[in-house]
């Protein structure tokens, strides 16, 4: 599967705004206020976005969830109808842009929109090209028992299991070395 550089942008972007939403409800949110909102944006080089208000923080917490449910859906049809609500809701208006140091791209989402319909758009329309192409398998949450983050399975041969091999993987690995040797030495 193709992934230009600007639908890899919004899937990192998208993996890590849902990875912002707390755990639990002992968990720190990842947004907790406009100021993290804007460092997201700015991190994430999020073009043509305004000023940010609290409105639209809450907002980009309510689509994070939206977000969610689409990499939780059981099958292709739950998470097309999921895709298909958020990117309508954003009113969509493809048009092709060239701007800071990037050659042609699409941005789908309308000149001035706000930074909630401009993610929903263009993550939207991201992971959509994923439901597509018959790769919504690669949406994946993270299997260690203790970690649930989204993340997008880009491997060769869709075998990735965990958010990040050094830290989720390899502690399941170590653990399980860690219980092997104890049983044979039992």
């Amino acid at each position: 599967m193709l992934i230009t550089h600007d639908t890899r942008c919004a899937l990192d972007t998208v993996v890590d705004l849902v990875n912002t939403a707390p755990e639990d409800d002992s968990a720190p949110d990842g947004l907790p206020d406009v100021a993290a909102l804007e460092g997201f944006v700015h991190s994430h080089q999020v073009s043509e976005v305004g000023v940010l208000t609290e409105f639209d923080l809450s907002a980009v917490r309510r689509l994070r969830g939206r977000f969610a449910a689409v990499f939780a859906a059981p099958d292709a049809h739950t998470a097309a109808k999921l895709i298909n609500e958020l990117v309508a809701a954003a009113g969509t208006t493809p048009r092709l842009t060239n701007h800071d140091g990037y050659d042609w791209h699409v941005h789908y989402f309308a000149p001035g929109a706000s930074i909630t319909d401009h993610l929903a758009a263009d993550c939207g329309m991201a992971l959509a090209f994923f439901v597509v192409a018959g790769e919504r398998e690669r949406l994946r949450r993270c299997e260690a028992p203790d970690c649930r983050h989204a993340f997008v399975d880009l491997s060769r041969n869709r075998s990735r299991r965990y958010c990040d091999s050094r830290t989720c993987g390899n502690r399941l690995h170590v653990a399980a070395y860690r219980a092997r040797r104890k049983e044979a030495a039992g």
